[in-house]
């Protein structure tokens, strides 16, 4: 924001015929995916695709390394999954700001969509631009993200019988969900304003004069609530579950961000969750339709857009991953006495058992999808498989729509 001096300044500017330009601030923040999975070793299978080419050269330098933007720096806060052990990574944008597991301040190899989003806003805007993320692996929006309008957490009928039955202490498992409810929420915004305090500590570039202006919002999450069959109960249909107090909390979210950081009418981007690409069903397709219902309510009309990443999933090496599985499977087989299993009589050794598995998966999975698979995806299926054809697609899209959404206000 702004001081009485910075506005002063800008009028004595603008009197002599400069424009005073505050720098843009971009927040980005969720979960796992937000963080980032994708290897930077997976790059190069995003030059396969002709279409995906020109982009590929976007993130690389002229000597074949990630590329470093030249007016974007990044400060991101990120931690441990099971601690609070939160440290900070500064410094230009390059690749490397992705996951970061317990070493949250070092270099992890990998990219989330802050890379390409950060690429695409310095190609359109040539100007210092400033971004702050958040992101934490398994966390929800209705206990960790949870905004304070949400209110408290209110367990159902249905999970109190529940915890009665597994013998739990009712009164000391809401104590520990209202200790959980919100913190992450907090971390994300205190992170926000101390960056801001002292925007030049990150952005050596940034203009005290000018000041800055918090231009947009992304968020990518919600796996965690998509399978968390104990906040959300089944549907009307009995088979899906009824994902549409998700969609009150994200509202929730994006008034109580605008609120505790003085940006009412900030662009913010909902990345919808797309795992399991267009061919989804049941509560990924129920719980996707929830997430994004925020962007059509009328108070968010022009300022809340929702980008939809299953488009982005990649198809060809999900077959590939869906093949994996089937070997993992087969591996567990070999070593029970089930009906179904090639090693029912428990006659073959230890040995035997290797040799049979590397026969099946080498008759599933051929040399070509093998290759296909070492050059595209790094990681599990929930998180996008690792591929970082996917992440920079998504960081594009959601710059495009940020963007959009900028030129669109006074």
């Amino acid at each position: 924001m702004k001081s009485t001096a910075a506005i002063l300044t800008s009028v004595l500017l603008a009197t002599l015929g400069v424009e005073a330009k505050p720098m843009k601030v971009f927040i980005l923040a969720g979960q796992s995916n937000m963080e980032g999975h994708a290897r930077v070793e997976t790059f190069d299978y995003i030059g396969d695709d002709p279409a995906t080419a020109p982009l590929l050269k976007q993130m690389r330098g002229p000597d074949g390394k990630p590329a470093v933007a030249d007016h974007v720096w990044i400060s991101y806060l990120t931690g441990h999954y099971e601690g609070n052990a939160n440290g900070e990574g500064t410094g230009k944008l390059t690749a490397g700001f992705g996951a970061r597991g317990s070493n949250p301040t070092q270099d992890g190899g990998k990219i989330g969509p802050e890379f390409t989003f950060g690429l695409a806003m310095d190609a359109a805007l040539q100007e210092p631009v400033l971004l702050i993320k958040t992101a934490w692996g398994g966390r929800s929006l209705n206990t960790e993200f949870r905004p304070p309008s949400a209110g408290p957490y209110v367990f159902s009928e249905a999970r109190i019988e529940q915890m009665k039955k597994q013998g739990k202490d009712i009164e000391a498992e809401k104590a520990k969900k209202a200790k959980e409810c919100g913190r992450f929420y907090h971390f994300m915004i205190d992170h926000v304003k101390s960056v801001l305090a002292d925007p030049k500590r990150v952005c050596p570039a940034y203009v005290p004069a000018d000041g800055y202006e918090i231009s947009g919002f992304i968020w990518l999450q919600g796996f965690n609530d998509l399978v968390d069959g104990n906040t959300y109960p089944k549907g009307p249909d009995g088979k899906t579950n009824d994902y549409s107090k998700y969609s009150e909390w994200l509202a929730d979210f994006i008034r109580d961000v605008r609120k505790d950081l003085k940006a009412p009418k900030m662009p913010f981007v909902i990345g919808v969750l797309g795992v399991d690409g267009l061919n989804a069903k049941g509560n990924t397709v129920s719980f996707r339709e929830a997430m994004a219902a925020p962007a059509a309510m009328p108070e968010f009309k022009g300022n809340v857009a929702a980008v939809q990443t299953a488009p982005f999933w990649a198809e060809e090496l999900a077959v590939i991953d869906a093949k994996h599985a089937k070997v993992k499977q087969m591996g567990y087989l070999l070593k029970v006495k089930d009906k179904n299993s090639p090693n029912k009589d428990g006659s073959m050794d230890e040995a035997q058992q290797k040799e049979y598995l590397k026969k099946f998966e080498a008759e599933l999975i051929s040399p070509a999808e093998a290759a296909k698979w070492a050059r595209g995806a790094s990681n599990a299926g929930y998180h996008y498989l690792g591929c970082a054809k996917t992440f920079a697609l998504m960081g594009k899209a959601f710059a495009e729509a940020n963007l959009a959404m900028m030129k669109g206000r006074p």
